[in-house]
């Protein structure tokens, strides 16, 4: 008698879908690398992969992207991938218990777009205070600036986290266009921030909470995630 295969393991990638580089005439997005190096890993573990974008539709790309990385070549080719990008759901629409993570790409963008989303938040807080994970790489945590759990505390507050760091966005002369400064604003809010060298791979784990550094640690983070879930599979 054939049983049948157990469901595969579900991640969601959320994206910006912000633009603008604050007021310098220049234009921003999501970083390519967070997102498909993530992708790839849990490809790889046999995870679905589903896409969000805050207002639904393809993102903007921010434009530091390298075409000759195997794994941003590989997103960029993948009929899939790309079908999912144009008609990517806004947060709104997407059914949080399907997913054992979300994971919030990064990119300047998502300084803008990120913090204040109640559909963003709710959506996050329900895969985790559902048994999921919520991991974060780069800008990505500026989402877990605004997320508050069901019972109105913020998910960060006391947990060890990893962000981009204040001296990290001085050393890109951005300092002064994003709106806040990622690591003081998440320190301000009880965070206990760790950072490692400039541009190198640096993961925390809290729990079901995984954060990264900087674009060099997107991989890390997935890699976290997929042992976290598979560990209580």
């Amino acid at each position: 008698m054939s049983t049948a295969s157990p469901s595969p393991h579900r991640a969601l990638l959320v994206i910006t879908s912000h633009g603008q580089l604050g007021d310098t005439g220049n234009t921003t997005g999501y970083t390519v690398s967070e997102a498909a190096d993530p992708w790839q890993v849990f490809v790889n573990a046999g995870w679905e992969v589903d896409l969000t974008t805050v207002r639904g539709g393809r993102p903007p790309e921010d434009g530091f992207g390298d075409p000759t990385q195997p794994n941003q070549a590989a997103w960029a080719a993948d009929p899939g991938v790309q079908a999912k990008l144009d008609t990517a759901p806004a947060p709104a629409e997407v059914d949080p218990s399907r997913y054992d993570a979300v994971y919030f790409v990064g990119g300047h963008g998502s300084m803008w777009d990120f913090p204040g989303n109640n559909d963003l938040s709710r959506l996050a807080a329900s895969v985790y205070e559902h048994g999921g994970v919520v991991a974060a790489v780069c800008h990505g945590p500026s989402a877990l600036t605004t997320l508050r759990l069901s019972d109105g505390s913020l998910l960060v507050e006391g947990k060890s986290i990893a962000a981009f760091t204040d001296s990290e966005e001085r050393e890109i002369g951005l300092d002064g266009v994003v709106p806040f400064l990622l690591q003081s604003r998440l320190e301000e809010l009880g965070a206990k921030h760790t950072g490692a060298a400039h541009w190198k791979s640096h993961v925390v784990v809290d729990g079901r909470l995984v954060t990264g550094q900087n674009p060099a640690s997107a991989t890390g983070v997935a890699e976290a995630v997929t042992d976290i879930v598979h560990a209580r599979s």
